[in-house]
């Protein structure tokens, strides 16, 4: 059915992420298809920069592409069904712009159990399933 499945991270999130993981990978054993896990770094603002090191970007964006390719090791998928992507900027801005740079035509999002904070601000991904242009699959932890 789905032949492109996405996957955002959160490496900060290790339950909801391993949630996500698990659903993303039993759809692409049942579909025969490709995971794509994405994790997209915020935007350090320039006022900060003067206080962090000069390689402290791409340092960091190294450290987040080995735990993303460990995270895709331990899938167990074959070789060349999993890659993986790191963007910059605005979560659901890049994950919707990711999808459709991929082709994806599923994004599984892991989420938490809604609290007050996210009825009245909303969360990442109800904002992803309001503008994506894909199917859009919510696992809660």
């Amino acid at each position: 059915m789905f032949k492109k499945i996405l996957v955002p991270v959160d490496l900060n999130e290790a339950a909801i992420t391993k949630s996500a993981l698990d659903a993303a990978k039993g759809l692409a054993a049942s579909w025969d298809a490709d995971i794509r896990l994405l994790y997209v770094m915020p935007v350090v603002p320039a006022s900060y920069m003067e206080y962090v090191a000069p390689e402290f970007e791409t340092q960091e964006k190294e450290r987040v592409e080995a735990e993303l390719r460990g995270l895709a090791e331990g899938l167990g998928l074959p070789a060349g069904r999993v890659s993986t992507a790191v963007r910059h900027g605005g979560v659901y801005h890049e994950v919707v712009a990711e999808a459709g740079d991929s082709h994806s035509d599923l994004i599984v999002c892991g989420s938490h159990w809604p609290t007050l904070a996210t009825y009245l601000v909303g969360s990442f991904a109800t904002t992803i399933v309001r503008h994506a242009t894909c199917s859009v699959l919510v696992i809660r932890q």
